[in-house]
This record gives C-alpha cells, sequence and structure tokens, in this order.
C-alpha cells in the first residue's frame, strides 16, 4: 500500500474512532442515564433543565475554541497537535464518566461538557486534514468513505453496547447500570486506539511559519477578521453557509428529536433502538453510493437529492406514520439520505476554501453545523399551536416534526443559487483566462 492510500485510510479510521462517542454517548446512553441515575433524585424536568443548560455551555465554549483554535493550527501547522489534544480531552472525559457514582449529577455534567469540547473541536482538526490527504478529484468520495466508516465503526460497538445493557450477566457485568458505565470505558478505548494511525500516517501540510507567541493573538484575531472578511464578500461560499445551516439544522433536528417523536407518539424502545442501529448500517453503504455518484453527477446535485429525500420524510412520512414497520422504513430512508449529506458538504465546503486556511475556514463551518438552533424551536412551536388549535396531542406531535420541511426546502433553494453563481464565476473566470483583460 502506497504512503497516499495509508493517509486516506488512516484519515478516515479517526471518524470510525470517535464517531462511537456521538452514538453511545450523545445519542444513546448518556440523556437517560443522566436523569436516571445521575438525577435519579429530582424531577424529570429539573434533570431537562440541567442538561439543557450544560448542552449551551458546551457549545459556547465549542464556539470559542472552533474559531480561535482553527486560526492558530493554521499557523505553522498545528493541525495534528491539536487534533491530539482534544481527542486526549475527549476520551479522558469519557473515561471518567465512570467513577461517577450515583447522584453525583455536577460532576457528570462538568465531564460531559469537556467530552462534548473534545469531540467537536477534535473533529473542526480532522474535517481540516481532509485537504492534506486528498484532492479535488477524489475529494467527494474520501470525504464520503469517511462518513462511511464513521457510521459503520459506531453502529458495530453501539450494538455491543446495547447487548451489554440487555443481558449484561453475559458480558459478566452486574446489571443495566454497570453495562453502561462499562460502554463508556469501550468508548474511550474505542476512540483513543483507532485514532493511532491519523497521528501516524496522516502528513500534514505546512502553509506558513508559526508566528513569535508574543504576537499570537493578536495574529489570530487579524487572520480570523480577514476569513470572515473573504467569506463575506465570497457571494458563492456565503450562499452555500447559509444553505448548510439552514438543512444541517433539518438534519439535526431530525436526529435529535427522532427517539422523543417516536416516544411521544407511542412507539416502543425496542423499536426505537433498532430504528437507531438501522440508520447507522444503511448510511454506511448510502455514504460510499453518494460519494461514487458525486463524481458523475457532482457533489451539489447529490446533495440536493439527499434533501429530497429528507423532504419526503419530513413532510409525508411523519404524518402517515403508523407502525412499526413503518417505523423501520423511515429510518433507513433517513440513513440513506444522511451519510451522503454530511460527507458531501464537508468535501463541497472544502472545494470552496484556501487550503492553507483550512482549519480557521472549517472552525467557521463547525460553528454553524453546531449552532443550528431553528428546528428545534420550529418543531416545538408548530407542536404548541396546533395543539391549542384542538388538534390531538399525536397529530401535533407530527405536524410539528414536520414542519422541519421547510429548512430543508430553503436550505436546498439556497444550494441551488449557491451552485448557480459557482457555474457563472468559473465562467467568467475562463473566459478572463482566453481572453486576458489589457491596460
Amino acid at each position: 500500500m502506497n504512503s497516499q492510500k495509508k493517509a486516506i485510510y488512516s484519515w478516515c479510521l479517526y471518524d470510525w474512532a470517535n464517531s462511537a462517542f456521538a452514538v453511545t454517548v450523545l445519542a444513546g446512553f448518556f440523556p437517560v442515564f443522566f436523569n436516571n441515575y445521575w438525577c435519579s433524585d429530582v424531577e424529570p424536568t429539573t434533570s431537562t433543565l440541567r442538561l439543557g443548560v450544560g448542552s449551551t455551555i458546551a457549545g459556547l465554549l465549542i464556539a470559542f475554541f472552533s474559531l480561535f483554535m482553527g486560526a492558530v493550527a493554521d499557523a505553522g501547522g498545528g493541525k495534528k497537535r491539536f487534533l491530539f489534544l482534544f481527542m486526549v480531552v475527549g476520551t479522558a472525559s469519557t473515561t471518567a464518566l465512570y467513577f461517577v457514582s450515583q447522584g453525583n449529577w455536577l460532576a457528570a455534567l462538568s465531564i460531559f461538557i469537556l467530552g462534548n469540547i473534545g469531540f467537536s473541536c477534535s473533529d473542526l482538526f480532522y474535517n481540516s486534514l481532509l485537504l492534506d490527504v486528498t484532492d479535488r478529484s477524489t475529494i467527494d468520495y474520501v470525504s464520503s468513505m469517511g462518513f462511511a466508516c464513521g457510521y459503520l465503526g459506531c453502529g458495530l460497538l453501539f450494538a455491543v453496547n446495547v447487548l451489554m445493557t440487555i443481558r449484561p450477566q453475559f458480558f459478566g457485568l452486574e446489571n443495566e447500570i454497570s453495562a453502561v458505565k462499562v460502554s463508556f470505558l469501550t468508548v474511550a478505548a474505542w476512540w483513543l486506539i483507532f485514532s493511532i494511525p491519523i497521528f501516524l500516517y496522516v502528513k500534514e501540510k505546512v502553509y506558513s511559519a508559526r508566528p513569535p507567541f508574543s504576537s499570537l493573538a493578536s495574529h489570530t484575531v487579524k487572520s480570523l477578521k480577514k476569513t470572515a472578511f473573504d467569506i463575506r464578500t465570497n457571494r458563492v461560499l456565503l450562499l452555500f453557509i447559509c444553505a448548510y445551516w439552514l438543512y444541517i439544522d433539518g438534519l439535526n433536528t431530525f436526529i435529535r428529536m427522532a427517539i422523543d417523536f417516536g416516544v411521544s407518539i407511542g412507539f416502543s424502545a425496542s423499536t426505537l433502538m433498532l430504528a437507531l442501529l438501522l440508520v447507522q448500517f444503511v448510511a454506511f453503504p448510502s455514504a460510499l453510493v453518494f460519494g461514487q455518484l458525486a463524481f458523475r453527477f457532482g457533489a451539489q446535485k447529490m446533495i440536493l437529492f439527499g434533501i429530497v429525500i429528507y423532504i419526503a420524510v419530513t413532510g409525508f412520512g411523519t404524518i402517515f406514520l403508523r407502525t412499526d414497520i413503518h417505523f423501520v422504513i423511515l429510518a433507513c430512508l433517513t440513513g440513506l439520505a444522511q451519510g451522503g449529506i454530511q460527507a458531501l458538504s464537508r468535501s463541497y465546503f472544502g472545494k470552496l476554501i484556501p487550503p492553507e486556511k483550512a482549519s480557521e475556514y472549517f472552525g467557521f463551518y463547525n460553528i454553524v453545523g453546531r449552532f443550528a438552533v431553528l428546528g428545534p424551536v420550529l418543531v416545538g412551536g408548530v407542536g404548541v399551536i396546533m395543539r391549542k388549535a384542538g388538534v390531538s396531542s399525536n397529530m401535533a406531535s407530527r405536524m410539528g416534526m414536520s414542519s422541519v420541511l421547510v429548512l430543508f426546502a430553503a436550505g436546498g433553494l439556497l444550494l441551488v443559487f449557491a451552485e448557480m453563481e459557482r457555474e457563472r464565476t468559473a465562467k467568467i473566470q475562463s473566459e478572463q483566462d482566453v481572453f486576458p483583460v489589457t491596460t
């Protein structure tokens, strides 16, 4: 295997590594365990408030680190160093959850915040390294392969973790509580072990010398100002970021609220867990297929195809969903579109930015993805309005979730405008190259 292929596979393995945190900890066990174990002595509304406050604090800190650390890392080639730093923060925090005793919600929440920071910020530098292992001709497929590895890896570990909670004695564990705690340890070990190849085989490109420490702060602020100005004046990039902000908000909202939605309309926990597992395993081949099809049809068209699937799922599927089979079909359709949208959005953005400032630009990209907050408000607001209008609770929940299609539709429309602007700009540039303007 040549060094380039080894670098690509090593880069993809990091998605396999850290996605376990996203599914087992963030989406799967922590919210439930926080409510039932670390906040067992208070009302559910109180534990929800505590978790919400913790998530907000984590989001604000992630925004700060995403902006400033990205700019610092680009100066002198620090992406792998910062990736290592935040990976250690994430794995150490996940390990520490095992040792938090029952009722100690403040310690659990503080560690959870640190784990979130480690996960999100390491992901920023991982994304920026995409431009160091690939080029424009292969970036769509390599990005898709990374997401595919992530879905397969986290799906496999999550399946084992779920089995551990269902049959703890089979794994030599005392009870379900012990199984959940050990699951946190398995995530930390998985994340740490499969991160090793990216540090060994991915070679980071260095575009500029690191400025003196005394001027690092001023250099970072100046660089951020210039990047913000460049984004604002680049119509293609600005349109894409606005489009991404809308449709990724819809996607994240659907992911975060799907389990709660299923519970609210009467589906069993076993059906919901099966659906969550199916999303991971369907998204694995789907991301690869989307990457291949992007070669032929272009990343923008494939992203739009994924958005159309989500419009169908949210606009019609949530309204007519009735049986367990329907919910499973909906999960499969979600997995079909989810991996492709995420992977090709990353590579499309990567083609629009200067490689020497990849971490800094991906800092902005990271913030847009993490601070998409219209969806939950839209879902909750529409549900409440429909309920007050006399609609049944079941149908109000369905209509609330279906309202997310507005975000997908608006994001898809802006993505069309972004591609039209990109083609227009490319045509003008081509004409100038053929008929250069002389003075």
